[in-house]
């Protein structure tokens, strides 16, 4: 047995995970807001309640989290639960824990569990994304989790939009909340396409209201779809220009549009730097449950 533990913004998810990938004990709890050895306590009652549920103990943990450790001081960095930013939190857990664990970012967790039991299952290389509050990605090479020296493998939402479109205002494009302009994160992650569509028509919706509308044949809202769905494809083409992934696999919020997987390869098509691209575009199998079945993932079966 395995156990995932997802600690997002507002919630922390925890799972305990058999030799076969099934899902034993599902548990969930509210995070300390903004207060770091409230959130450490919480962990670590929650990995003792989900051991009581399947009465078993020391169990093999791994933690998916909001950033990722710096190689450098195996402090905690790019967390946008700022709480965490700078802390030890690996050494901080296993100490609460009395055991090894592994972290890795939540982005790499989702590709880890697409990669192991879901959409893209037998994949040789799959780049796993979120579309949703931020802009993420991991990489899984032939069933491995790819980390590399500065622990950022994936991380394509900080890189600029490729191919910008003036006639798009995509020059300088959105200021960043890093203090750059026009990154991909701020096209593409919920609130960029919400930003988009208030420049343009003076109004501000949630992506599922412009989805909703334009499926309902609003012209507006059907411009914005069309806009994101260009930009998505180009970020993506210089993804596949980079890894060549057999597979891309999106969750989060946004990845739920089910127009994206038709429109999304025909737009990428132009940009991809080959005669023909057999890279698949598919949804998380295992939806808002990937990241925490990643967190898992990150022991294998057998050990």
């Amino acid at each position: 047995m395995r156990i995932g533990i997802d600690l997002g913004g507002t919630k922390i998810e925890g799972i305990v995970m058999d030799a076969a990938s099934n899902i034993l004990c599902r548990q969930r709890i509210a995070t300390p807001a903004g207060d770091y050895t409230a959130t450490l306590q919480a962990c670590a009652g929650l990995v003792a309640s989900l051991e009581r549920e399947v009465g078993r103990s020391e169990l093999r943990v791994g933690f998916g989290t909001p950033g990722s450790i710096s190689r450098a001081s195996g402090r905690m960095k790019n967390c946008n639960s700022t709480c965490l930013n700078g802390q030890p939190l690996k050494q901080d857990l296993e100490r609460r824990l009395g055991r090894e664990v592994r972290i890795a970012n939540d982005a790499d967790c989702l590709a880890l569990s697409e990669a192991s039991d879901g959409a893209a299952a037998g994949a040789a290389v799959v780049f796993g994304v979120i579309l949703g509050t931020g802009v993420g990605g991991g990489i899984v090479v032939h069933g491995r989790l790819l980390q590399g020296p500065n622990g950022i493998a994936g991380e394509w939402g900080h890189n600029p939009l490729p191919w910008a479109r003036p006639e798009w205002g995509e020059i300088p494009g959105p200021l960043n909340y890093d203090g750059r302009h026009g990154a991909i994160e701020s096209w593409l992650s919920g609130e960029g396409m919400a930003d988009d569509h208030l420049r343009s028509v003076g109004e501000r919706l949630r992506g599922e209201e412009i989805a909703r509308r334009a499926e309902a044949g609003d012209e507006a809202c059907a411009a914005t779809l069309a806009r994101y769905e260009d930009r998505l494809g180009r970020a993506l083409a210089h993804v596949i220009n980079v890894i060549d992934p057999d597979v891309i696999v999106l969750g989060g919020g946004v990845s739920r549009l089910p127009r994206l997987y038709r429109h999304v390869p025909v737009l990428w098509d132009p940009w991809v730097f080959s005669d023909r691209v057999e890279t698949r575009l598919v949804p998380a199998v295992h939806g808002d449950s990937s990241g925490v079945r990643g967190a898992a993932w990150l022991w294998s079966p057998q050990g």
